[in-house]
Parts: structure tokens; C-alpha cells; sequence
């Protein structure tokens, strides 16, 4: 039906889909990665997204999905200056998630992977950048991974981030999992796990519980995945690390 109607087969190829990198190797991978998958003119942009030239560019988007920088670190005079309020930092991991929140339309969803240090660094920068997510935004999940899930590239720990922007709060409960395998090894072969158990996989039941979270409210906080009020996680000064919270 989409590429029955000029309109949504015009948009398909055009706008839906966009992209920013300022590293030539990886735009051109993005642009024939969107081509091989049927994308026809993908809107694939040479830019430095944190750049003051481009503090201008605002919701732009329904959904984000990323894999941000992580462990970067900026000039403030270089960096958009509504990027820094309030997060005051030169690190990359926070300068993106400010600009997710930019770029999104409200009501627009994000999952971006970020490294643990977000979850529950105490700079001023980290507690202001969760304490926005979960007062002003609509913060819906953390779903911690293990270390070795982007080997042999990196071994740093890392998580997702579900979240709605509403600009007026919403959060209500938070979903924590504890994704312990993701079907490979967490060496640096990554070699594939045979049998598909759960211990050898946990995707295919964060993709279950994910969506009948009603079922979560019940879970203990023994198990591998459960709630958690927004009241606790304040009172707790925003921590988002799943160990503040497991018993």
C-alpha cells in the first residue's frame, strides 16, 4: 500500500529518513546502506550536528535511533549554545542526548544507547541531563547491556534509553531490564550462541515484556526486569543504574 500512493511512496524515498555525520567514509556507507534497503534518495547530510551553525535545526523528527559518540569531548565555544542549557558539559554522550530532545517533535520517541557513566554520573551535567528526562520528558525505559555486546570495537558497558518527549512531564514508572546475553559470546570473536535458550538470549523476551509492560508492575525486584516509580528514582537523585534499584 505505501508505494501504491504516490504521496507515501514520495515520501519514503525523500524525507522519511535522515541522517547527519561530518566523516565522509561513514556518510557514504549511510547513504548505500539506505540505497541497499530500497531507499532511494536518502537524506543523508554532511554536518557537525553539535555545531553552533546548526542550533537552528529543531523538531525535525518523530523518531530517533542512535548510537551516539561516546567519551567525546568539545570546546564549549564551538558547541550550540541551547545545547548547554542545562547541560553545561563538554562531553559528548550528554551534548547528544540534549540535541535527541532538540531534534524531536513533540510526541517524537527515542532509544539511544548510551555508556553507564550517564546512568548515574554525579556531575551536575549528568544529575541536570536525568533529571530532564525524567521530570520534563516522558522516560520509559533503561535496558542495561553487558560489556562485551560491541566487541572487539569497545568494552564499554552501556545501555538504552526509551523515552517520549513531552515537554511537560509524564513519567510515571520506569522499565528496568537487566539484559545479561544477546545471543552472541562477549568475547571479542562475538561468535554466535546455538539453541536460542534465554540464557543464551534475552532479546526475544525484552521484545515480549517491552510490550505488555502491565505485566511488569507485578515483577519483583529480584527478577530481571521490573518498575520502578519516579518518585523512588528522585529520591535517589536520579540514578538510572539498575543496581541501585535490584535486590
Amino acid at each position: 500500500k505505501l508505494f501504491q500512493d504516490d504521496r507515501l511512496r514520495e515520501h519514503f524515498n525523500g524525507k522519511m529518513f535522515k541522517g547527519f555525520d561530518f566523516d565522509a567514509s561513514m556518510l557514504r556507507i549511510a547513504v548505500m546502506n539506505m540505497v541497499l534497503h530500497g531507499v532511494e534518495n536518502p537524506q543523508i547530510k554532511a554536518q557537525d550536528s553539535l555545531a553552533q551553525e546548526n542550533e537552528t535545526v529543531s523538531s525535525i523528527c518523530t523518531k530517533i535511533f542512535a548510537n551516539p559518540p561516546f567519551k567525546g569531548s568539545l570546546d564549549n565555544d564551538i558547541v550550540a549554545s541551547n545545547l548547554l542549557k542545562p547541560v553545561a558539559s563538554k562531553k559528548t554522550e550528554l551534548l547528544f542526548i540534549n540535541l535527541f530532545l532538540r531534534l524531536l517533535k513533540l510526541g517524537g520517541r527515542c532509544a539511544c544507547i548510551v555508556p553507564d557513566g550517564v546512568l548515574f554520573g554525579s556531575t551536575k551535567a549528568h544529575v541536570a541531563i536525568r533529571e530532564k528526562l525524567v521530570d520534563e520528558q516522558k522516560l520509559e525505559a533503561v535496558i542495561s547491556m553487558p560489556s562485551g555486546v560491541f566487541k572487539p570495537y569497545a568494552g564499554v558497558s552501556t545501555a538504552i534509553l526509551i523515552f517520549t518527549k513531552t515537554d511537560s512531564g509524564g513519567t510515571d514508572n520506569v522499565w528496568f531490564y537487566d539484559m545479561q546475553a544477546d545471543g552472541f559470546s562477549l568475547d571479542d570473536k562475538r561468535t554466535k550462541l546455538e539453541g536460542g535458550k534465554h540464557d543464551n538470549d534475552n532479546i526475544p523476551d525484552i521484545l515480549t515484556r517491552w510490550k505488555a509492560q502491565e505485566a511488569e508492575a507485578d515483577r519483583a525486584r529480584t527478577e530481571q526486569s521490573f518498575m520502578v516509580p519516579r518518585e523512588e528514582i528522585a529520591g535517589k537523585k536520579y540514578d538510572l543504574s539498575i543496581n541501585r534499584y535490584k535486590e
